[in-house]
């Protein structure tokens, strides 16, 4: 690791502490010179480092950067085995991930961006990424599922970052089936998972699992086109409140993913279901089809009414919501 990097995991876990540079550099084993220009190169990338004079330099306790050491220190022992690699920018945290994991990555490899220049959301939209207030999450997963089955993978990282950004906001989210959490009846949260699969055993080489949740609201607020449904977790910055919400997230999913496709996490995912009972439009290739939202099975499948009568059970796809 870098002189940047051992400096910057020094400050935050000593955050609100003034530390000498030369307590620094005897800790790091480095000169006083090096140390000074870590400090810049730290102070340029965002951090509030502040320098006093015969006291040395601080992080604030207050301060909310995203790092892979600022997310370990809240990590649980289902997650502490994850491999974080955390960026300030990308262009897609999915697109980085593959690479990786064509390149032999292990499960439990994350990739993590502040910002994301070319995010996706499902069926190749753009995904808003700005800097600053999301998080952009990838997680590498092997899992021993059957292709048919990789829709559970979506539904229970959904019931994992309800978990996470209640225990932040202490507000209610719902979710909106299949892969969108809702708050405050506003989207703050979307999942696409991507896959790669032996063509012969049919079983999943990798799952790419990726999560973009928007924390804070942006500064002037959300773009003009998404403004009316795109919300944040939480109204305002908040100490380590991105690392907080990456560890909440990853904490609870890989709990989860221990008994993926379980009845109780299937349950969960039902009980936040906020469409089952409203009317829906089907979206399938060019098609926009009314239906009524019955029930999610016991695979997490959504099971729809047409107005003729004839019922679907939907493993995949996407539906938008009627409210009346």
């Amino acid at each position: 690791m870098t002189v940047q990097t051992h400096l910057r995991q020094l400050l935050e876990t000593n955050k609100n502490t003034f530390l000498s540079g030369e307590e620094i550099a005897r800790r790091l084993g480095v000169s006083r010179n090096a140390v000074w220009k870590a400090i810049k190169a730290l102070q340029a990338d965002g951090y509030p480092i502040q320098a006093v004079p015969n006291r040395g330099y601080c992080l604030a306790a207050s301060s909310d950067v995203l790092s892979a050491s600022g997310i370990r220190q809240y990590l649980s022992e289902f997650a502490h085995s994850l491999d974080l690699r955390v960026y300030d920018a990308v262009d897609s945290t999915n697109l980085v991930l593959r690479e990786l994991a064509n390149q032999g990555a292990p499960e439990g490899t994350v990739v993590i961006a502040a910002s994301q220049t070319g995010g996706r959301g499902r069926k190749g939209r753009s995904f808003y990424s700005p800097q600053g207030t999301g998080v952009y999450v990838s997680l590498l997963l092997k899992p021993k599922i059957a292709p048919d089955d990789a829709t559970l993978i979506t539904t229970t990282a959904a019931v994992a970052v309800c978990g996470a950004v209640e225990a932040l906001s202490g507000k209610p989210a719902e979710i909106k089936w299949v892969n969108d959490v809702f708050m405050d009846g506003k989207k703050i949260c979307g999942i696409l998972t991507e896959g790669s699969f032996d063509m012969e055993s049919g079983q999943f080489e990798y799952a790419i699992l990726g999560t973009g949740i928007n924390v804070y609201e942006p500064d002037g607020g959300f773009p003009e086109e998404i403004r009316a449904i795109a919300g944040s977790v939480l109204p305002a910055s908040a100490p380590d409140g991105k690392n907080r919400v990456v560890a909440e997230y990853l904490n609870r999913f890989m709990a989860l993913y221990q008994t993926l496709g379980s009845a109780e996490t299937n349950a969960e995912y039902r009980k936040r279901s906020f469409v089952l009972g409203h009317m829906v439009n089907v979206i399938a290739a060019d098609r926009i089809t009314p239906a009524r939202a019955l029930d999610v099975d016991e695979r997490c499948r959504l099971v729809v009414e047409y107005e003729d009568g004839r019922r679907e059970t939907l493993s995949s796809g996407e539906i938008s919501v009627k409210m009346i």
